[in-house]
């Protein structure tokens, strides 16, 4: 390994043997890079391996002690950030804090700690200051090192901190206040590290062995880019997700300021855990609004009432709306977003199968009027979308139904490998099996971002995400003939427009005449509606073609469906006779 040095010039420090540092927001290639591929992922994720571990928290956490030991037991290299700034300098800390400053010392010890974690992987212990500068938590965070916690009590600190008069922060200062203040300004931001180890005054030798395990089994969440130049994000799916919103919200939002919009349902079940999670990154959270579940709610007058409560509460431009619950919430809070104090940063979190897989990623905002579905809304990109797949298991089985319809729809529109997924595994999907659920989810946001990415606002007139409103425009003019009351779910709209999208396809000769029937059966047999006449009431044809005319997607006048010819090829068609619309939904069943 090369040597670190530090030396000054202008008063400030430089590392001469490093490359120039690129913008640390901008993510970089480290040793973990090879790593990340999503597929790699699928087949059993290799914890630690591969990837440097730096080890953070307070004076006296044991960073260096459980480090060495860390590292003895994984076969890697240890480094001390502290004493390698140290010995390259020729000088103690506390002369460099003299001679420098603490700004000039920050830059400085960025610079060595992103040279040490850029190579090989090793065990690196750093300073307690550190990990609470910016920069260096984005600069470990892109070179795909994993950052460790060892969450330390008071008591332990201060035992272990005696008789370090001689570091900078201690110098003529009573320990206990010293701590303290740290504590409380560090522990926000310490809670950005990857994992959190809590640490006793059990010996190092047992505590080594806990993080080692942490290590082993621990498995990072997938993150899948949605590529939208300055209005990039990342899709986060994983497990436990909830209870670290706040230290992964964090380093993509201005503010550590939010407001939480959510429904009846979703409140008691998931905001306690939202509520900690933000509160152990140190967020202020000005307001929790909650409104009814269900369709209802995308309206008018409960948008006024949302945007009255989030700012009579305080919020302003740099606080971030997150939307915790379904499409309904995800819809509503967005909108709110996009309109209020013309813009807001915005979060989503999804907690239905049908948000996960489909409404959170893309940007998509709005409410519904009496003549039809999202007739009034705006594209506005969230800053981040966490899918926690451990809020799937909590919903009933109707919910997991209905988010299934948009599964079987990226299926149709994604090719046979993944259509035939969907065949075989569909079943156990809609009973809850927690693998089926995280690879749906996964398979439908690749889809998703792809395809949001190279059509953001809809404007590919033959294709790209107007494709993604398959089985959309039947559905939505059942929904809205159903007057968005619950008794017809979106999914379940959906589903049914599924089935009359294929029907359509094969009556026009663009399909084979077996792909109805083999849609309509899957559907079918994952419980689901998946032809007018499994729906528990008739509608009338002439109702239904009226709600379609009056459809987003209408241009010209002209009804527009997307239409099948074999799974992985759909199009978009104004081609489509409003006379055999006609005569199918008649078939279907649907009142003359």
């Amino acid at each position: 390994m090369l040597p670190v040095r530090i030396v000054s010039r202008n008063s400030a420090f430089e590392v001469p043997w490093a490359e120039p540092l690129a913008d640390p927001s901008s993510p970089q290639p480290g040793p973990g890079a090879a790593l990340r591929p999503l597929a790699r992922a699928l087949g059993g994720r290799p914890g630690h391996a591969g990837r440097s571990i730096v080890l953070v928290g307070m004076p006296g956490a044991g960073k260096s002690s459980i480090g060495r030991r860390l590292a003895a037991r994984f076969g890697l290299p240890f480094l001390d950030a502290d004493t390698e700034i140290e010995v390259a300098a020729s000088l103690p800390i506390t002369e460099i804090f003299a001679r420098y400053g603490e700004a000039h010392f920050r830059d400085g010890e960025r610079r060595v700690i992103s040279r040490l974690i850029s190579g090989p992987p090793v065990v690196l212990a750093t300073g307690g200051g550190a990990y609470a500068d910016a920069r260096t938590r984005a600069a470990i965070r892109n070179a795909g090192a994993i950052a460790v916690w060892l969450h330390c009590p008071m008591p332990v600190l201060l035992r272990r901190v005696a008789g370090r008069e001689h570091r900078p922060m201690f110098l003529n200062a009573d320990p206990a206040d010293v701590l303290q203040r740290l504590m409380t300004a560090r522990h926000p931001l310490y809670a950005e590290a990857d994992m959190v180890i809590s640490c006793t005054d059990e010996p190092p030798e047992f505590t080594t062995r806990r993080v080692a395990e942490a290590l082993e089994n621990w498995q990072p969440p997938l993150r899948l880019p949605v590529t939208l130049g300055d209005r990039s994000y990342e899709v986060v799916i994983g497990q436990g997700l909830l209870a670290r919103a706040g230290a992964l919200m964090a380093p993509v939002l201005p503010a550590r300021r939010v407001v939480v919009v959510t429904d009846e349902n979703v409140a008691p079940r998931h905001l306690p855990t939202l509520r900690a999670g933000l509160d152990a990154a140190g967020f202020q959270v000005l307001a929790e609004v909650v409104v009814p579940p269900g369709e209802a709610s995308k309206d008018f007058p409960r948008l006024q009432a949302v945007l009255e409560q989030m700012l009579a509460a305080g919020a302003d431009r740099r606080t971030a709306v997150v939307a915790l619950g379904g499409g309904v919430v995800g819809d509503l809070a967005g909108f709110a977003a996009a309109v209020a104090l013309r813009g807001m940063p915005f979060v989503q979190i999804p907690t239905t199968l049908l948000a996960q897989v489909d409404s959170s990623v893309g940007g998509k905002t709005g409410v519904n009027l009496a003549l039809g579905k999202n007739l009034v809304g705006a594209f506005h990109q969230p800053r981040l979308v966490l899918a926690d797949t451990d809020t799937l298991q909590t919903l009933p089985v109707r919910e997991l139904r209905a988010g299934y319809a948009e599964v079987a729809k990226h299926g149709l529109l994604s090719g046979e490998a993944f259509w035939q997924w969907c065949e075989a595994n569909g079943e156990k999907l809609v009973a809850g099996d927690a693998e089926a659920l995280a690879h749906a989810v996964l398979e439908s946001c690749k889809l998703k971002s792809a395809v949001v990415a190279s059509d953001e606002r809809e404007e590919s007139p033959e294709g790209g995400r107007a494709l993604l409103n398959l089985g959309h425009t039947f559905g939505h003019a059942f929904e809205a003939e159903s007057g968005y009351g619950g008794q017809l779910l979106h999914g379940e709209a959906v589903g049914v427009g599924l089935g009359l999208a294929a029907a359509i396809s094969a009556r026009l000769g663009h399909c084979s005449q077996e792909l109805p029937g083999r849609v309509i059966a899957h559907l079918q047999a994952c419980g689901m509606p998946a032809r007018a006449r499994d729906l528990p009431r008739p509608y009338a044809v002439e109702a239904l073609l009226g709600r379609m005319r009056k459809d987003k997607k209408v241009r010209d006048g002209a009804l527009r469906f997307v239409l099948l010819k074999r799974p992985g090829e759909a199009f978009t068609s104004a081609e489509v006779p409003a006379e055999a619309v006609r005569q199918l939904l008649l078939d279907e069943g649907c009142s003359g």
